[in-house]
């Protein structure tokens, strides 16, 4: 669950209140709180297993590679990197961004069955038990993979640098 540098006070507010459910269920929680929240997830969680909690994870890909679902915003950045790692996905869209662009974002990913999401506004009762129906449906988890798969721009670096080269030639 990772709400970006500064936490997502909505879906920290949600995981917060409906963390014994989620545990209930027999899921493990890695916890991305960001610093206004950290302290208050941290005695949130004091004496529970199955949750690893940080204000900030400094290296994703680890993050992705334990995780099999994840809760997140949908800017640009964090939907590349979701296609290319393949991990299903819950957006909740962060509802002041730049003409609502995390909404634009996931909506394209929702629309090609390669993501779920849920509105910020809904979010605090929607996106535990959310997360715990998708996580008891592997095949949607391995169509949400699947529709990722086909999203990943793997050599985005390799695109980029091509496309500076051939303005810089005119």
């Amino acid at each position: 669950v990772v709400g970006g540098s500064l936490g997502a006070k909505t879906i920290n507010e949600a995981i917060d209140k409906h963390l014994d459910q989620l545990l209930a269920a027999g899921l493990q929680l890695i916890w991305q709180t960001g610093k206004p929240y950290a302290a208050k997830a941290e005695a949130r969680v004091k004496g529970k297993t199955r949750v690893w909690i940080n204000d900030f994870i400094t290296q994703m890909e680890y993050a992705y590679a334990a995780a099999d679902l994840v809760v997140a915003r949908s800017g640009a950045m964090t939907v590349a990197e979701l296609c290319v790692v393949k991990k299903p996905v819950l957006f909740v869209p962060y509802p002041f961004a730049a003409e609502d662009h995390q909404t634009v974002n996931a909506k394209q990913l929702v629309y090609r069955e390669a993501a779920w999401m849920v509105k910020d506004s809904e979010a605090t009762d929607r996106i535990v038990p959310m997360l715990i129906e998708l996580a008891n449906d592997e095949g949607k988890q391995e169509e949400m993979k699947s529709n990722l798969a086909k999203l990943a721009v793997r050599d985005a670096d390799t695109v980029i640098a091509t496309e500076i080269m051939k303005q810089i030639a005119k």
